[in-house]
């Protein structure tokens, strides 16, 4: 027989160690896949470790069947034997390795439960139907295309204004003295969006302006003050419920988790905050 090396990288300790090993290429018919456990040096290696291995991997797109229980067996054996070698040069007893245990420990036990109190909790069809409902009613029925000059000063807000009146270039000024970094260079523009994408008194600005307005006061918003200019308007079509269905549930489960965690912590004793 020859040896090959697996085209299997198997990441098994929290995606953090890649082994690829060497197995004998059997030149008879593969064995059938095993369930039975590993014994390493005494130790035991459970067959639910070993399953939850395969089972990930095949996820990730790898084929099932002997070459695959093979591989994820010796870098299982792998482990185990580089583990036993830390255990006994003291390296598993570092604070920071251990540190690092119990996190991964805790998320890994919080995400279980996570997915336990969703289960448990589940999110009815009235309540994602009402959710797309206020979604449909909070985006409105049009989106505009803008541009926006923002600058710190409302004094200088309104200087900017009093040159577009005596026309000076919009997208040249916004290039000179806008300071929003994601449409500066862009002459001000930004994408299509709706009202409710927005700052509410610069979307309540915005939609009182028809198409090629411009704002004639300073608009204020938490990042300083805008002079708007609305280039197109157009019919909103919001997407339909089986679309957002999935979105909308696990908006609602993410919520119950957090509301739920913050009622333990309103309930905990902490020390040393």
């Amino acid at each position: 027989m020859k040896l090959k090396q697996t085209v299997l990288s198997l990441a098994l300790v929290g995606g953090c160690l890649g082994l690829t090993l060497a197995y004998a290429e059997q030149t008879q018919p593969a064995a059938t896949t095993s369930s039975a456990p590993l014994v390493v040096n005494g130790a035991t290696i459970p067959a639910a470790r070993i399953k939850l291995v395969t089972d990930m991997q095949v996820a990730q797109g790898h084929n099932a069947g002997p070459d695959l229980d093979r591989a994820v067996r010796n870098n299982l054996v792998a482990l185990e034997l580089i583990n036993d070698e830390a255990r006994k040069d003291g390296v598993a007893k570092d604070a920071n390795l251990q540190a690092q245990i119990d996190l991964m420990r805790q998320q890994i036990t919080a995400r279980a439960f996570q997915a336990h109190f969703i289960k448990d909790h589940p999110v009815s069809e009235q309540t994602v139907r009402a959710d797309y409902d206020r979604m449909k009613s909070e985006l409105g029925d049009s989106e505009y295309l803008t541009e926006h000059i923002l600058v710190t000063k409302e004094d200088d807000a309104q200087n900017i204004i009093n040159q577009l009146k005596k026309g000076a270039n919009f997208e040249q000024l916004a290039k000179e003295k806008s300071i929003d970094p994601g449409s500066k260079a862009n002459g001000g523009k930004l994408d299509w969006a709706s009202p409710a994408t927005y700052d509410k008194n610069f979307s309540d600005a915005m939609v009182k302006l028809k198409k090629g307005e411009t704002s004639t006061t300073p608009v204020k918003s938490p990042f300083g003050y805008h002079v708007i200019r609305v280039l197109d308007i157009r019919p909103l079509k919001a997407p339909p419920f089986d679309q957002m269905k999935d979105r909308l549930i696990q908006a609602r489960e993410q919520q119950a988790f957090g509301e739920y965690v913050q009622q333990l912590r309103s309930k905990a004793k902490v020390e040393g905050e």
